[in-house]
């Protein structure tokens, strides 16, 4: 059923740039150990849940890669620059990533994180050795034909890494050194690991609600950790339904936004089944 890890690794080259800006980053959030406060952790906490739980979660995910709710172009914009705060790549890198992820799903060469490769290759060493078919945005760009005709995404796309300066700006002018620490290196680490999960994870731990063609799995801890993206197999089986938890202990915080922007008239054309 898989391939190793070592069987294509050759193909694909070591990035280090990629590791050295991810080890740059672990090291920045190991040191929130000296500058701890009750307050930097709160805006670790409200950042990673606004990065990634609307960011993320929310927009990229359920609205963009899968439309399976509509909102005003206006606020499109606002929450996929959200999503683009949670430095997890520009929208149509994202997008179209997931996008294959979901119509190869565990096909080691046309999966960007196969699971099939193992669970470090689905967790993060598919970053930090580059398929260029899925890193290179002149060939990636083909799996969002949607989103590359906005001129906004394509910006956002390439400049993504910049919007943590005036972040970073609004933190230290409200807390110093330690909201930046917290607010950007703390967040934005666990939140790749928190993101990562869903990739290696839930394709190897937990229940299944669905039969499916693949090994996505529901795991409720990683449902948590990611506001309801760790009911897997659920989403797997439906993935165009906004809704992954489906059953009443499958907590879905996701699904509580889309009913609130729903509610204030925001959200419409909401797929339900």
């Amino acid at each position: 059923m898989t391939r190793s890890f070592t069987a294509t690794k050759s193909e694909q080259r070591f990035s280090w740039s990629t590791a050295a800006f991810f080890a740059v980053m672990h090291g920045l959030a190991i040191a929130g150990f000296w500058c701890f406060s009750w307050q930097a952790l709160g805006v670790s906490v409200f950042l990673h849940w606004l990065c990634g739980g609307i960011g993320i979660c929310m927009t990229y995910h359920r609205l963009l890669t899968h439309r399976s709710f509509q909102v005003p172009r206006w606020l499109e914009y606002i929450l996929v620059t959200i999503g683009a705060l949670a430095l997890q790549g520009g929208p149509i890198f994202w997008v179209s990533g997931h996008r294959s992820h979901h119509n190869h799903t565990e096909d080691v060469d046309r999966d960007p994180y196969a699971a099939s490769r193992g669970f470090w290759w689905s967790h993060m060493l598919w970053i930090l050795y580059p398929d260029q078919k899925f890193f290179d945005v002149d060939q990636y760009k083909k799996f969002a034909p949607d989103l590359v005709k906005q001129r906004y995404y394509r910006w956002l796309d390439r400049n993504f890494l910049l919007l943590q300066v005036p972040l970073g700006l609004l933190l230290f002018a409200l807390g110093g050194w330690s909201f930046v620490i917290y607010g950007i290196f703390v967040r934005s680490v666990l939140l790749w690991h928190s993101t990562w999960l869903i990739n290696s994870a839930t394709h190897c731990l937990g229940y299944q609600n669905f039969k499916v063609e693949d090994g996505s799995r529901n795991l409720w801890w990683a449902a948590i950790l990611t506001y309801g993206e760790g009911w897997h197999n659920n989403h797997h089986a439906r993935p165009n339904v906004a809704k992954a938890g489906l059953r009443w202990w499958e907590v879905d915080m996701t699904w509580w936004a889309i009913v609130v922007l729903k509610r204030l008239g925001l959200a419409k054309r909401i797929v339900r089944s």
